[in-house]
């Protein structure tokens, strides 16, 4: 196996200086979780053809790791493994792994310290019209055009996107064959964060993540749509820890401080904790510096079964799992007919949180907090002062002395 590392580690949110990567701290939060963790990214490339990589998340707690593995062989898929040990390892066998039969060519070791395993696969990049659908909910009325397979899309060296001091990398892709032409000047990016700590972005949706956590951000950018209002979804494969689908639950919220007029945040839960969940908020955006002007609705369709012999297949998920039999899939839409659109600027990006343990819970923001105070708080000031002045009124008739 040969690798090209960049290690990270340390204090501090989403940016960290390379003084506070220096520093780290580890104390237990919760079943499996990690206030901090020690973070090292690492592409890990095939020696014979170095545009075949993985890139290998490894978060070391006091007595856990998480793995990550991003992986663009086939459609980009992770793999998602924890593991009751610091020490844990990834082995990596280039020959079985790129073999028809890849049983075995990605471990982590040693297997019986796995807690819990699963596993993401985007297959497909959908494309419709949108001119006759009424709302982000309904089906769409409009053309359909032929999916992407993301399969057959050409990915960068993701070597030369990697970023320690944000603990980041990108894989970007267009179709191998694009006889339309379609992303001559454009591209769709995967782009993967890990966190050693508890912390929030400055950009919408702005999700709350810790240190057991990593973020994705879907960006479609530059690509020409086929029709002159196209919306786009992206469908997602998942493992079930069972003969049924992983559950999907809605979150209610009052305050919007963090992702505005958005009230809701959406999760994908592999099952009983610890175990694994995905989570997002159901908004994308039309435009890079995301605000409540270019904010579109993400509609999820449920979880069904499939059969994994009809998904486009990762190697990896191949090589780690053996067998696919519980295979689940979803579809995620992003924008609605009245616009904001990719036609606006010929941008989308949505993003969402992997990872295990308890899922972060967003409280109540400090504005909504100071609102509720002042609401709670006018009307008692004002039954304060009623009280008050009923009692001086009161005390200056009781000194009225009559006159005879």
């Amino acid at each position: 196996m040969s690798g090209y590392e960049k290690p990270s580690r340390g204090w501090g949110f989403c940016a960290l200086s390379p003084v506070l990567l220096s520093l780290l701290m580890a104390a237990p939060l919760g079943l499996l979780g990690e206030e901090t963790r020690q973070v090292s990214l690492k592409v890990i490339s095939n020696g014979l053809d170095f545009s075949q990589n993985l890139l290998h998340i490894r978060a070391v707690g006091t007595n856990s790791t998480l793995h990550y593995v991003w992986s663009s062989l086939g459609p980009p898929a992770v793999l998602l493994v924890a593991t009751n040990t610091p020490n844990s390892t990834l082995s990596v066998n280039w020959s079985l792994l790129l073999s028809s039969d890849p049983d075995g060519g990605l471990m982590v070791l040693p297997e019986e310290s796995i807690q819990f395993s699963s596993a993401l696969v985007f297959t497909r990049l959908f494309e419709f019209d949108s001119t006759n659908m009424s709302d982000a909910a309904s089906r769409p009325l409009g053309k359909s055009y032929p999916p992407y397979s993301l399969a057959n899309f050409s990915w960068n060296n993701i070597t030369d996107s990697l970023d320690p001091a944000t603990l980041s990398a990108t894989f970007r892709g267009h179709p191998i064959r694009d006889p339309t032409g379609a992303f001559t000047n454009g591209s769709l990016a995967f782009r993967v964060q890990a966190f050693s700590t508890s912390g929030r972005p400055a950009q919408p949706p702005r999700l709350l993540h810790s240190a057991d956590t990593c973020q994705l951000d879907v960006a479609l950018v530059g690509a020409s749509p086929r029709g002159n209002r196209s919306l786009f979804g992206l469908e997602v494969a998942t493992l079930g820890q069972g003969p049924g689908c992983p559950s999907m639950q809605e979150q209610h919220s009052i305050d919007d401080e963090y992702a505005p007029a958005v009230f809701q945040l959406d999760q994908l839960l592999w099952g009983s904790l610890p175990s694994g969940f995905m989570q997002w908020r159901p908004v994308a955006f039309s435009q890079k510096r995301g605000s409540r002007d270019s904010a579109m609705p993400c509609q999820s369709s449920p979880l069904q079964p499939t059969l994994a012999y009809l998904l486009p297949q990762s190697p990896i998920v191949r090589a780690f799992f053996k067998t696919q039999d519980h295979s689940c899939a979803f579809n995620l839409t992003f924008g609605a007919s009245t616009g904001p659109g990719y036609w606006d600027q010929h941008y989308l990006s949505w993003s969402m949180l992997l990872g295990v343990g308890t899922p972060p819970v967003d409280a109540l923001s400090p504005l909504v907090l100071g609102i509720m105070a002042v609401a709670l708080g006018a009307p008692a000031l004002m039954l304060l002062a009623g009280g008050l002045l009923l009692l001086l009124g009161h005390k200056r008739d009781s000194e009225y002395q009559s006159i005879n």
